[in-house]
């Protein structure tokens, strides 16, 4: 079986799309669109060129439509998808607010079409190879998780830069950090509800959009998550820019530095320092010696594997769960969740307060 996609949206993502489907054994591109022509001249032989995405949607020779337009249009692409009968694949985030996903889920219900979203960041090795040291429990009872990502620039691309059209890091960038957390926390040992939202956001040097914030998210479990971005962080450090993950358990932490990276490290201690009682003790770095430099031999680094995950395995997913052999890995109630932690953040930006979340 080959599935017939047309691409809505010839941006950056749109080409990103073209590029990637046309390796896929079970996918073949038959159609793209955009309302701009230029944006089609470099389109590959053999697919037909739309400049109106509803005569792409109404192609007979297109099965599924991919949405890989501005985020402000995609409830009305769904929607008008889903009544001409068309399964869908709808770039993240799927929608600008939860009100504008459940009118487009009752369409695709009511039309009884397949409907999943382009969260293809759940498998990127980085955070693969973070989450598989989460399950494996080696480094015992886990307090805290961050993951970090920063940018030197400060400015975004396109449309992006526009609030009316979905704009600003948090639709970008933190609809991606944000479902990989959920996502780690749900599908791992000792995962739980979401109990608290705190979180600080806002708008650098850029005119109208978010490009920095950062997210506590407090589960029932006791762990504590972290999550910053941030679009203007200047510095002269080797490897400060990308991303960064650690993860610190009562028996070990975990650090990790890139989207491709090179090695991923578990510290563990051969023996912590001994509390003296009544005593005294003499010491270069005074009373708090965890802080002062480490003896030799006290500190030892286990080299962790690196997933062998990329973004292809996104589509294979994809591939066979549309012939019903497996399950689309995106749901979209995990999707509504993940809008639903963006409105507690925006609302605990706005008011300097923990919201309460499950």
């Amino acid at each position: 079986m080959v599935i017939k996609f047309g691409i809505v949206g010839h941006g950056f993502m749109g080409h990103e799309h073209e590029k990637m489907l046309a390796k896929m054994d079970g996918i073949q591109v038959t159609a793209i669109s955009d309302i701009d022509g230029k944006q089609l001249e470099d389109v590959g032989g053999g697919i037909k060129r739309y400049i109106n995405a509803g005569e792409l949607i109404k192609d007979p020779n297109v099965q599924v439509v991919l949405i890989a337009a501005n985020n402000d249009q995609h409830k009305k692409l769904v929607i008008e998808a889903a009544e001409a009968g068309k399964d869908i694949l709808c770039e993240k985030p799927v929608a600008l607010s939860i009100s504008d996903l459940d009118e487009m889920e009752t369409a695709c219900k009511k039309y009884n079409v397949k409907f999943t979203v382009h969260q293809q960041r759940r498998f990127d090795p980085d955070f693969r190879t973070a989450k598989s040291v989460f399950d494996s429990q080696s480094l015992g009872d886990v307090y805290m998780i961050k993951t970090g990502l920063y940018g030197f620039n400060g400015n975004m691309h396109d449309w992006h830069v526009f609030k009316d059209q979905g704009g600003g890091m948090l639709y970008d960038w933190g609809v991606h950090l944000i479902d990989q957390m959920l996502w780690m926390m749900n599908e791992s040992p000792g995962g739980g509800k979401l109990k608290t939202v705190y979180a600080d956001m806002r708008t650098i040097i850029n005119k109208e959009v978010d490009d920095y914030f950062k997210i506590l998210l407090r589960f029932e479990n006791g762990i504590m998550a972290e999550i910053e971005l941030g679009t203007y962080y200047l510095s002269n450090k080797d490897h400060w820019y990308e991303r960064h993950w650690f993860i610190g358990g009562n028996k070990g932490s975990f650090t990790l530095d890139g989207f491709f990276p090179e090695k991923a490290t578990i510290t563990r201690t051969t023996r912590l320092l001994t509390n003296p009682g009544k005593g005294r003790t003499m010491s270069a770095a005074g009373p708090t010696r965890s802080f002062g430099p480490p003896p030799d031999g006290v500190l030892v680094n286990e080299d962790i594997a690196i997933a062998n995950t990329k973004h292809a395995d996104y589509f294979k997913n994809y591939i066979a769960a549309y012939s019903g052999k497996e399950e689309f890995l995106v749901k979209i109630p995990e999707t509504r969740r993940v809008l639903r932690v963006m409105d507690a953040v925006r609302e605990s930006a706005r008011t300097g307060m923990a919201i309460q979340f499950e």
